[in-house]
């Protein structure tokens, strides 16, 4: 009996009287995960910092994007010569006064334009991505809406990896849905 109790023993410190095993880079290219409300600030800031840090290309494509210190950031890179495209969703930001498209569209080295998802007999769908991929070798995925209220208030999350086959993966998603968007204006 004491044998059972024991081995029992032995079996629970292994599961949780240790500290969780850390994975190796070499093992995992996940850069961050950030669950909101909890981890708000480190989120936009990790956000932001892959925002502003960009060399070539950021293609991003969005549902609802107001957030102005994001909008500002992919100004202020744009300027440095950095190549953004977004993608937006039609209904969302066409009727939205607070949407950042406007803003963004007049700038040189950003491109902005409307996608709606795919029509049914009845509805037409929404692009509902938060998807972001930085130089082809980043990709940022979440929940969340660029919004105040999303990193801030709502319970979202975050995630930046640098697999490269998930990041080829968007990339190569995000040029299909690229045809198939049309032009801000």
């Amino acid at each position: 009996m004491w044998i059972k109790k024991c081995f029992l023993c032995v079996v629970c410190l292994a599961l949780y009287g240790q500290e969780s095993p850390q994975i190796s880079p070499n093992h995992s290219n996940i850069e961050s995960l950030y669950i909101m409300p909890y981890e708000n600030n480190e989120a936009l800031k990790s956000l932001l910092t892959y925002i502003k840090n960009a060399k070539k290309k950021i293609d991003i494509s969005i549902y609802s994007f107001t957030n102005r210190e994001i909008a500002k950031a992919l100004r202020d890179t744009a300027k440095k010569g950095v190549k953004i495209t977004i993608i937006y969703d039609k209904s969302s930001n066409l009727k939205n006064d607070t949407s950042t498209i406007g803003y963004l569209a007049k700038y040189n080295n950003i491109e902005v334009c409307t996608l709606e998802g795919k029509s049914a007999p009845s509805y037409t769908g929404i692009m509902h991505q938060k998807m972001m991929v930085v130089d082809g070798e980043i990709l940022i995925l979440g929940s969340a809406n660029w919004s105040k209220s999303a990193f801030a208030y709502n319970y979202e999350t975050l995630l930046i990896t640098r697999n490269p086959s998930h990041t080829r993966k968007a990339a190569q998603y995000f040029t299909r849905m690229l045809k198939e968007c049309q032009a801000f204006r």
